[in-house]
């Protein structure tokens, strides 16, 4: 099974230079837990509900705050032909939720979670990915760096 039979085709984009109260007004409004962040065409980083939590209102930082100054910049993708079961391997090992999904002309073309693995013929690699993220450590930790791998 390829990712494109399971993503979420939903996706807008934060800019970095947008309010990340609005990119929390976004989330909300789309009931989602990320948002890509994108500039001039490219992928630049990720802003997530946990970054907004930890690294803005955690160090007092007000809702006006620059996405910029709190994503995530090191953003891990896959692309919507590979196998599910590599990329839930890759999740697993990153301990990460979502990965944005391009294709191979480098377009983001949807955003591939653990959710939509649970809900699809490969909740078993769901499964195991979750099991593998849910361990204390790892990358995603929120150590104070900016350029965490997501």
């Amino acid at each position: 099974m390829k990712v494109s039979e399971t993503m979420s085709r939903r996706v807008q984009l934060a800019s970095p230079h947008d309010r990340i109260s609005d990119a929390a007004r976004t989330m909300d409004a789309m009931d989602v837990g990320a948002i890509p962040v994108g500039e001039n065409d490219r992928l630049v980083g990720m802003i997530t509900d946990r970054d907004i939590a930890i690294r803005a209102v955690g160090q007092n930082r007000g809702p006006d705050t620059p996405v910029r100054e709190i994503m995530t910049r090191d953003v891990q993708y896959c692309f919507e032909d590979d196998d599910i079961e590599e990329v839930c391997a890759k999740m697993a090992y990153q301990q990460v939720r979502r990965l944005p999904v391009i294709n191979r002309g480098k377009r983001l073309v949807g955003i591939r979670s653990l959710c939509d693995l649970a809900s699809s013929e490969a909740a078993n690699y769901a499964a195991q990915a979750l099991g593998a993220i849910s361990q204390p450590g790892g990358a995603h930790t929120q150590s104070g760096s900016q350029t965490r791998p997501h």
